[in-house]
Formats: C-alpha cells, sequence, structure tokens
C-alpha cells in the first residue's frame, strides 16, 4: 500500500514543481503565429499607437528643446541634443512596446478571453505558451523600434554604419522588459493593477536612465543605483552606435540585459505556473 504524504509535504512539492526549469518545445510557435495573425488584421492602427507617442517626445524635445539646448555633452562626446534625445527614445519605445503587449494584451488572452485556456486544450504546455508570449510582445517592441529608426534616418538624424547593430540590441532589451512584464501579468487580478507597474518602476526608468538627459546630473546615490537599470544598459549599448561608434563594456551591458531577461522569465514562468495550478 502506498505512503500517503501530509499535505504540507504535497503542499511543498507543488510549489516547488513551479521552479522546475523551463521545459520548452517547438509548440511555441502556433502560438506565436496566431498572435500574430490577429495582429495583422490591425497593424496599421497598432502601429501608429506605438510609434506617435515617441514620435512626438522626438519631434517636441528634439526640435523645440534641442533648439534652446543646443549640445550636450556624455562621456566625454559631445553631440546635437537631437541626436541625443533620439537614441534614447527608440530605447525607450521599445521598453513600452514590449511593457504594454506583455502586460494588457497578453492579460486579455490569458484572463479576460481566456485563449490560454482554450490553447492548452491542443497538445501544447503552459511554458511554450508564456515563451510564445514573451517573444511576442519582444517582435511588437522591435516592431516598433525598426519604425523609428527608419524615421530617424528619413530625417537625416544620423547615417553611422554601426546602426545596423541598433536593432538586435533592442530586441534583447525587449526580451528583457517582455519577461519582467510578464511576472505582474501573472500576478495581476485586473487592469488596474498594471498601474502600480506603469508609476512604480517604468515611469522612474524612463526618467532616470539618460533617455531626456545625462545621468550625470543625477545625485551619485541615485545615478549609481540607476546606471543598473535594464533601460540604462540598452541607452549605453545604442547611443554610442548613433555616434559611428561601438560601445565600451558592450558584454558587461549586454551581460545584465541578458541575465535581468533570463531571470525574468523564469520568475513569470514559475508565477504562470502557479496561477494555473490554482
Amino acid at each position: 500500500m502506498p505512503a500517503i504524504q501530509p499535505p504540507a509535504t504535497t503542499a511543498l512539492s507543488e510549489q516547488l514543481s513551479h521552479w522546475s526549469p523551463p521545459q520548452l518545445s517547438k509548440r511555441w510557435w502556433p502560438v506565436f503565429l496566431r498572435n500574430f495573425l490577429v495582429w495583422r488584421k490591425l497593424a496599421v492602427p497598432s502601429l501608429i499607437g506605438n510609434i506617435a507617442e515617441p514620435l512626438m517626445w522626438l519631434l517636441a524635445f528634439g526640435y523645440g528643446l534641442g533648439a534652446l539646448i543646443g549640445e550636450v555633452k556624455v562621456d566625454g562626446h559631445t553631440m546635437p541634443y537631437l541626436l541625443f534625445i533620439a537614441s534614447g527614445s527608440i530605447c525607450m519605445s521599445t521598453m513600452n512596446a514590449a511593457s504594454f503587449e506583455a502586460l494588457y494584451s497578453a492579460f486579455s488572452r490569458m484572463h479576460v478571453q481566456k485563449t490560454w485556456d482554450g490553447i492548452l486544450n491542443a497538445p501544447v504546455q503552459l511554458d511554450d505558451i508564456v515563451l510564445a508570449e514573451m517573444l511576442w510582445a519582444s517582435f511588437k517592441a522591435i516592431f516598433s523600434a525598426t519604425a523609428i529608426l527608419l524615421v530617424i534616418l528619413s530625417l537625416g538624424i544620423s547615417h553611422a554604419p554601426t546602426l545596423i547593430a541598433v536593432l538586435p540590441v533592442l530586441l534583447l532589451a525587449g526580451i528583457c522588459f517582455a519577461s519582467m512584464a510578464l511576472i505582474f501579468n501573472a500576478l495581476a487580478s485586473g487592469y488596474d493593477f498594471f498601474t502600480y507597474y506603469f508609476t512604480l518602476f517604468l515611469t522612474p526608468t524612463m526618467f532616470l536612465s539618460g533617455v531626456f538627459f545625462p545621468q550625470s546630473q543625477l545625485p551619485p546615490l541615485v545615478r549609481h543605483v540607476a546606471e543598473w537599470l535594464p533601460l540604462s544598459q540598452a541607452v549605453l549599448l545604442v547611443r554610442p552606435l548613433f555616434l559611428g561608434e561601438w560601445p565600451q563594456q558592450a558584454w558587461l551591458h549586454l551581460g545584465v540585459l541578458a541575465g535581468t531577461a533570463a531571470l525574468s522569465f523564469w520568475v513569470a514562468l514559475a508565477l504562470t505556473r502557479r496561477r494555473f495550478a490554482r
């Protein structure tokens, strides 16, 4: 006769199983493709919505405030403020697009529309769905970043050959921010919950990461903390590329982004497993 485990032991085993390594397969692709086919019907309004705000930041601050400021000095480089804000706004756009998709849209599919429940009736694991949602949010982010980069090129803000490396960097940044947003997606009970994430994390990150002004203007303690934010890492990688230079300590910044993305995805997956196990 098999031994019956105490309820406390069973509960602990279930909690630990949520934190087991991801079990991924190629079945994430149909989920990703499903999201793409749905989005394709509304691609133009979605594109306008994703790039309108960063373009307004670029025009208002780059041309308006830039005419008053002229040039800024960052890490020994003097550059027009328009180029400074352009290189920061494309990173900010990547953060916002990935976060919005992995929060509101993913939550709608998971909780409101019950799309995930329907997919789980097919031979698809929850791990594959979470991976597909993360990659889909990253795709939306890189799509928006590409549109903004084309506008920057058309305005002649920068034509540096090193711009070819901007999109791979922003793809990694999109993966990082999408993974972080999926943590809050797994914890949310409603759309209002996301206000905490935007207000307490994304907004301070946007203003402290060197998008609108050099981080050297910050108090020392705040600067030391802000330099390790994921958006700061993206800006430190992208801004030299706009100047036609390769970023210093690139492997450090890439490592921080990759490590944050991996850890965040693991936490998001564990919390999502726990939510669906209830």
